[in-house]
């Protein structure tokens, strides 16, 4: 997991997107036990209170638990999924429109932008489907 970390952006909050992701790709399932601090620390080369701090932020967001001499779990919650998912869609589709609106490109150039960028993948056999 241990990657550069944007400036823009605290790397606690980036940490917990990144297991975020995990959970919605099915790394992570509901129920699941996250790597303890100390071990999540080491893999993302950061100090163990920046994981403390991540755990803490995702359990106030309902994501995960702490269970007191267990660990952090991933809340058993199917729909936690379903959430994090529909979640994260509207940060990156957030992030583009802000980057497009940037550009200075209409609503319309950047539908047709996307739609050509995704008939090209499909082209090449490189679907996003």
């Amino acid at each position: 997991m241990a990657k550069e970390f944007e400036a823009s952006k605290p790397i606690y909050m980036q940490i917990a997107d990144q297991v975020f992701q995990q959970i919605v790709r099915g790394h992570f399932k509901p129920g699941d036990k996250l790597p303890s601090v100390r071990e999540m620390a080491i893999q993302a080369g950061v100090n163990p209170n920046t994981i403390q701090r991540s755990y803490t932020e995702m359990e106030r967001m309902g994501v995960v638990e702490t269970k007191r001499g267990q660990g952090t779990f991933v809340i058993e919650r199917e729909s936690i999924v379903i959430e994090l998912k529909q979640t994260l869609q509207k940060e990156i589709i957030g992030q583009f429109v802000k980057s497009m609106e940037e550009l200075g490109l209409s609503q319309k150039q950047m539908i047709s932008g996307l739609e050509e960028y995704l008939r090209e993948g499909d082209d090449h056999g490189d679907s996003l489907k």
